[in-house]
C-alpha cells in the first residue's frame, strides 16, 4: 500500500519539477549587435519585465500547488483508478501552465494584455476544479482517506477547496478589466494555500 501510494507522489513530484523549471525557459537572452554598450544590455533586460512577473507569478504557483499536493497525499491510505485519473487531472493542468506563462510574458505590455492574463487566470480556475476533483477522489464517503484524519480538518479542507475556483473566477473576471488586478487577485489565493494547515493533529 505504501509503495503504491510513494509512485504515485514520486510521479507527481516529477511532474511538478519538470513544470516549475520550463518557465524559465520562456525568458531569453537579450540578443544586442555586437556594438552595444552595458546600458543597451540592462536596459534591454528591463524590457523583458512582462516575463520576470509572469516568471515569479507561475513559479510560486506551481511550488504551493505543489506543496499542497504533497501534504495532501499524506491523508491517502490507498491509491485506486479513480485517485489515478483525478490526480492525472491536476497533473495535466500544472504541465499546461507554463503555455499561459509565456502568452502573459509576450503580450502583458501590449494591447492583448487583458486578454493574456484572462487567460492565464482561467487555467487555474480550470486547476482548482481539478484539486476539487482529486479532493473528493479521496474523502468521498472517506473511502481512501486515513482513519486518523478528524472530521473538522476534513470539512476546513473543503471550504478551502470550495473558495479557491470562485476566487479564480472572478480573478478570471477581474483581469478583462484590469490584466494587473486580475492576476493579483489570483497571486492573493498563495495566501489561503500557504496558511492551510494539512497536520494540525499529532497522528500526522
Amino acid at each position: 500500500m505504501e509503495k503504491e501510494t510513494g509512485r504515485l507522489e514520486a510521479f507527481s513530484d516529477g511532474v511538478f519539477a519538470i513544470a516549475i523549471t520550463l518557465l524559465i525557459l520562456e525568458i531569453s537572452v537579450p540578443n544586442l549587435q555586437a556594438a552595444a554598450t552595458s546600458t543597451d544590455l540592462l536596459v534591454a533586460i528591463g524590457h523583458l519585465w512582462p516575463s520576470f512577473v509572469a516568471f515569479l507569478f507561475s513559479f510560486f504557483v506551481i511550488l504551493i500547488m505543489w506543496i499542497n499536493h504533497h501534504e495532501f497525499m499524506r491523508w491517502v491510505r490507498v491509491c485506486d483508478y479513480q485517485l489515478f485519473f483525478a490526480n492525472g487531472l491536476v497533473l495535466l493542468g500544472v504541465t499546461f501552465v507554463p503555455f499561459p506563462t509565456a502568452v502573459v510574458a509576450r503580450y502583458l505590455g501590449t494591447g492583448a494584455a487583458r486578454g493574456a492574463a484572462v487567460f492565464y487566470c482561467g487555467t487555474f480556475f480550470f486547476i482548482s476544479l481539478a484539486y476539487q476533483i482529486l479532493l473528493r477522489s479521496v474523502t468521498r464517503r472517506r473511502r481512501l482517506l486515513r482513519d486518523d484524519i478528524p472530521d473538522d480538518l476534513l470539512a476546513r479542507a473543503h471550504r478551502a477547496y470550495n473558495f479557491g475556483p470562485l476566487v479564480y473566477a472572478l480573478a478570471t473576471g477581474l483581469a478583462w478589466w484590469s490584466a494587473i488586478a486580475g492576476m493579483a487577485l489570483c497571486a492573493s489565493l498563495w495566501i489561503l494555500w500557504a496558511r492551510f494547515r494539512y497536520r494540525s493533529f499529532e497522528a500526522m
